[in-house]
């Protein structure tokens, strides 16, 4: 009867070591990729010389760097004419995502359909990545919840 006990409480302490060394691991990979704020001054030269010209006549509200895909990229977020305006760059200084505030009304037409058949638009910006242009939308469903809707520019649901 002890040896049972005994072979029980070895089980669960296995158990619980593995489960913590799996959460420890999943800590790790949440933290190697969540944005790191960081100084202009700590910038790789070709990365900075893309912020100071992709600033000019804005507001800087934040610069982080991060993991994708094992690369370092830098995230650069503005304010441009109140509108909030987002780069992605990658380490060689290369602009590969700019993510804009947008106005409802200048939507593409079936865009804004699209968005409006899903309920109220609250939220909407343009995201143009790799040469392509898709829209990302924050609507109020008339129950209240509130979804991200990702379109392309005719308003089909959006394929990354």
């Amino acid at each position: 009867m002890r040896s049972r006990g005994l072979i029980v409480a070895i089980a669960l302490v296995s158990v619980a070591s593995v489960t913590g060394a799996a959460a420890q691991q999943k800590k790790e990979a949440a933290e190697a990729t969540a944005d790191k704020k960081i100084s202009s001054k700590n910038l790789p030269p070709a990365v900075k010389a893309t912020v100071e010209a992709e600033s000019k006549g804005a507001v800087v509200k934040g610069l982080s760097s991060e993991k994708e895909h094992g690369k370092t990229v830098y995230e650069l977020e503005t304010l441009v004419n109140g509108r909030t305006r987002d780069l992605m760059i990658d380490a060689a200084g290369k602009v590969y995502v700019v993510e804009e505030q947008l106005d409802v009304d200048k939507a593409p037409p079936a865009v804004k359909g699209a968005l409006e058949a899903r309920g109220k638009i609250v939220r909407l910006e343009s995201v143009l990545e790799n040469g392509k242009t898709r829209y990302e939308g924050q609507v109020q469903t008339k129950a209240g919840k509130k979804l991200t809707v990702e379109v392309d520019a005719d308003g089909k649901p959006s394929k990354k």
